[in-house]
């Protein structure tokens, strides 16, 4: 079954509302080729991970000011548009790239938009194509759907890509690379599931809207239930009634 139409209908909450300032629109051509990794290889991520250690704590706090002024941002941002990913590159080379395009492009985003309080204060921020990858015109709508749940489909992305609100995974400050992914999500989603400002485990458990909206993506081969206690420290009873958290979209961090 194709799950995207289904999954447009049965989430309004990323669609409507936004009446503020849109992204701003391509503006300029494609970035030089002399920047795409040599041979076609998937990109150096180091220059990401640089700029998460400087500007987003241990807490996933993100210092949006400080991305602002660091121009290594806009370089690393244009590292990733002039890669071409391809079916040559492993399923963790992809998986990586298309994590920190999703989460690097969503800072562009607010930094672009430094007046607002929330993503949801700016129009259509998953729709709108505001960058490039390999000469096409993305959005973040595409980056999640298509290039990650639909063609790699790998749920634990839910607990890896941050859409710069609270109650969102905390901003991990390290880059996601293909050695050692399959660790790094694992971490991810016992600190997204075990954060009690996120979800609320035990024998009246309250998670995160994350797993309402995407409970599909969570229960191919089992129980919500039970993927979430693969993870807990505190298990939740197979028979218990499971309910969903308010979302909260303030912005994740300071300007």
């Amino acid at each position: 079954m194709h799950i995207l139409p289904f999954l447009l209908l049965a989430f309004p909450l990323l669609t409507q509302g936004c009446t503020g300032p849109a992204p701003r629109p391509l503006e300029l051509p494609p970035p030089p080729a002399e920047l795409a990794p040599r041979d076609g290889r998937a990109p150096d991520h180091s220059p990401w991970n640089a700029l998460l250690q400087k500007h987003v704590d241990e807490n996933g706090v993100v210092d949006y000011g400080g991305f602002a002024k660091d121009p290594g941002l806009e370089k690393y941002l244009a590292v990733l548009s002039a890669s071409q990913p391809s079916e040559q590159w492993s399923k963790n080379e992809r998986l990586a790239f298309w994590i920190n395009v999703y989460n690097a492009f969503t800072i562009k985003l607010m930094v672009d938009n430094p007046k607002v309080a929330s993503i949801k204060d700016i129009n259509a921020p998953w729709k709108t194509k505001f960058f490039r990858i390999g000469g096409r015109e993305m959005d973040l709508d595409a980056t999640e759907h298509v290039e990650l749940r639909e063609k790699i489909d790998e749920p634990r992305i839910h607990f890896a890509i941050v859409c710069a609100s609270f109650s969102c995974p905390q901003l991990w400050n390290k880059a996601f690379t293909a050695d050692g992914l399959d660790q790094q999500l694992d971490a991810a989603a016992r600190r997204f599931i075990n954060d009690p400002k996120r979800n609320q485990l035990g024998d009246k458990p309250r998670l995160s809207s994350i797993f309402d909206w995407f409970k599909g993506d969570f229960t191919k081969k089992g129980t919500l239930i039970a993927y979430v206690n693969a993870y807990a420290q505190k298990p939740i009873p197979a028979d218990a009634r499971v309910q969903y958290l308010d979302y909260d979209w303030r912005l994740n961090g300071t300007r």
